[in-house]
């Protein structure tokens, strides 16, 4: 057969950067001859992607060239039909220029290579390319929640046959139930960063054998073309793909990294849980991938041996990413100068969590600044009852607006009242979060002191109104009792150890 012509040019071998090799992908297999490489797609059905036609072949080789084309112009050369004996097309080939396979990200970060500056310029690349790539109401609609759900669910039920052979049962049903659980209470979140023009078409399977640093910079290889659909999402969706690849390198410092410097060159914000959701989403996409791979392999192959490592190891990823996403409503009460307030400040820093503390929203409420005195008899100016229950309707917005966020809360009050209880119970549930609830507790005397030896600061709390609220606590079976007489990191320890087996 004569050399192909693609776009005008005859290609021929020339020396280039490597030996011939072959490489087997689930849908594809590429030939490396000279400085050029063939990739051949597979006459398969994998049900999210259907290659049984020659002409579904042509069109996904076509695509997948104009396509790439957005990041890689230089590298995708054109597409080459395969003749027969009796010279007319029998497949096609995407014929591209090849690249020295020493460059490839992954293969540096697996070495274990300083890569800073080249990952802060894949993110650039990344970056400019998500800011012009298209985006429309068709694309915002397959970003929403129910799209992504749908996609979770899709990849659940796809990988359900190998539950119990291949995958662990339990760890394969926790994911998706976190999954579940988490999408649940984050509509207004994902919603807000459609609205926000988050949503793009964007590359849909960046992994770090696909790029390749060169001295000139990035070339970022092979996006998803085979359904528009699956490129359509949050543009953190995208770049999670690569955190998460980089992350099964064993790299997690690049992954970090790499998020960071996408983040400062797209000018983007998002809780830490939506990452890790995203995150734990491209390690269920791959270990579906993977999973199909072990399928497709011969019994007692090395390709089998190494899919079946890869398929558990990217479902115990995104089984971490899940936990580690959970949004979490931590309530710490207890009377005025049992150290609930200094507690909280700990776990929601030690936890990234939003503070809600009920002095701060009083004063607030009535105009003051937080350390301005308000001190007044118990149940009169700023603590009379009405006063009350618009402060504790207010943190409870808070809570509600961060929960919604995606964002983990720490409510610090007394929540002396069954009523309040109640109603941030019912919060924990609407915002389909993990609810931790503790009473600090301390000896009179000790709290006595506490409170006398205190100056500064929003609580306004005297001996008197401490005594009072002693005496009109209700009972608070639901919570924890914590001992605030040990060191602060030892209690703090204690309440974090519980608040992460929540739920």
């Amino acid at each position: 057969m004569p050399p192909p012509d693609v776009g005008g040019a005859a290609l021929q071998a020339g020396p280039g950067p490597g030996p011939a090799a072959v490489a087997e992908t689930h849908s594809g297999i590429v030939f490396f001859a000279g400085d050029r490489a063939y990739k051949l797609k597979k006459h398969v059905d994998l049900g999210f992607l259907d290659y049984r036609s020659r002409e579904a072949r042509r069109l996904a080789c076509h695509r997948e060239v104009e396509l790439n084309r957005r990041l890689a112009p230089d590298v995708y050369l054109g597409v080459a039909d395969l003749l027969g004996p009796d010279g007319q097309p029998c497949d096609h080939l995407v014929v591209m220029r090849r690249l020295p396979a020493g460059r490839r990200l992954a293969t540096l970060a697996a070495a274990g290579e300083p890569l800073g500056p080249d990952i802060r310029r894949v993110a650039r690349v990344l970056a400019t390319f998500h800011a012009r790539a298209a985006t429309s109401d068709r694309i915002g609609t397959a970003a929403s929640r129910d799209a992504l759900r749908s996609r979770w669910e899709a990849n659940a039920g796809e990988m359900a046959r190998f539950a119990g052979m291949l995958l662990d049962r339990v760890t394969a049903e926790r994911v998706i139930t976190l999954a579940r659980r988490y999408l649940a209470g984050r509509g207004d979140l994902i919603a807000a960063r459609v609205v926000g023009g988050c949503a793009r078409d964007g590359h849909g399977d960046l992994l770090a054998t696909d790029i390749f640093l060169l001295a000139d910079g990035p070339r970022v290889l092979d996006c998803l073309e085979f359904d528009d659909a699956l490129r359509w999402d949050d543009v953190l969706a995208d770049v999670a793909f690569l955190a998460m690849d980089l992350e099964r390198l064993g790299r997690a410092d690049l992954a970090a990294e790499f998020l960071a410097a996408y983040r400062e060159f797209s000018g983007g914000n998002w809780p830490d849980s939506l990452a890790h959701h995203h995150i734990a989403y491209r390690a269920q996409v791959r270990c579906k991938v993977a999973a199909l791979a072990w399928e497709q392999a011969a019994e007692g192959s090395q390709r089998r041996t190494e899919s079946a490592r890869d398929a558990r190891q990217l479902l115990e990823l995104a089984d971490r990413h899940l936990a580690a996403g959970r949004v979490r409503l931590v309530v710490i009460g207890g009377l005025p100068g049992t150290g609930k307030s200094t507690l909280a400040a700990r776990v929601a820093s030690a936890l990234g969590a939003v503070l809600v503390r009920s002095d701060e929203v009083r004063k607030q409420l009535a105009g003051l600044d937080p350390g301005a005195s308000a001190e007044a008899p118990f149940g009169q100016g700023l603590y009379r009852p009405e006063m009350t229950d618009a402060t504790y309707t207010e943190v409870l917005r808070q809570a509600r607006a961060a929960l919604a966020g995606g964002q983990s809360v720490v409510a610090d009050a007394s929540w002396h009242h069954l009523r309040w209880r109640d109603e941030v119970r019912s919060l924990a549930g609407a915002s389909t979060a993990d609810l931790s609830e503790f009473r600090c507790v301390l000896p009179a005397e000790v709290i006595m002191e506490r409170i006398r030896g205190r100056s500064g600061g929003p609580s306004d709390a005297t001996a008197d109104i401490v005594m009072r609220l002693a005496a009109s606590q209700q009972p608070w079976p639901a919570a924890v009792e914590v001992d605030t007489m040990p060191s602060p990191d030892e209690v703090t320890a204690q309440v974090l150890a519980v608040v992460r087996s929540a739920g």
